[in-house]
């Protein structure tokens, strides 16, 4: 097993079961409401994090990361590439154990500021296509 699908299965194991899904909105179109609704289906609480602060999926959101008001073990990244990297300062900031770059969203200096700060983390992949291959 490489080294990322290591990274991938740990964080959809291992990491904590409270997922911050940065981006997510009401809006069905959106990825973000698919994927979160997989979360949940496969257990883990879903918190939306977006400017809205709407309740998404049955459970209240949050303006930023730092108003969510209890642990998030992961964040899940929902936002273009450009401002991903700020999201992932913040997911440090917070004391995630992991963050998780959606398909398309990519930043290799956040990366690298976000493993050396100690986090795992995986870019460029959806949980909503990793977690049935865990198997």
């Amino acid at each position: 097993m490489d080294a990322e699908t290591e990274t991938i299965r740990r964080i959809l194991t291992t990491s904590g079961d409270t997922w911050a899904v940065v981006g997510l909105s009401n809006n069905e179109s959106r990825a973000a409401y698919g994927v979160a609704r997989v979360l949940q289906r496969f257990g883990k609480r879903i918190v939306p994090v977006h400017p809205k602060a709407e309740t998404v999926h049955g459970e209240r959101g949050y303006a930023s990361l730092a108003d969510v008001p209890f642990p998030v073990d992961v964040v899940d990244v929902f936002v273009n590439s450009q401002w991903a990297g700020a999201v992932a300062d913040e997911a440090v900031a917070i004391g995630a154990k992991a963050v998780w770059f959606q398909l398309g969203v990519i930043d290799d200096e956040a990366y690298a500021r976000t493993r050396a700060a100690g986090l795992d983390m995986v870019m460029d992949h959806c949980p909503a296509i990793e977690i049935p291959r865990l198997g």
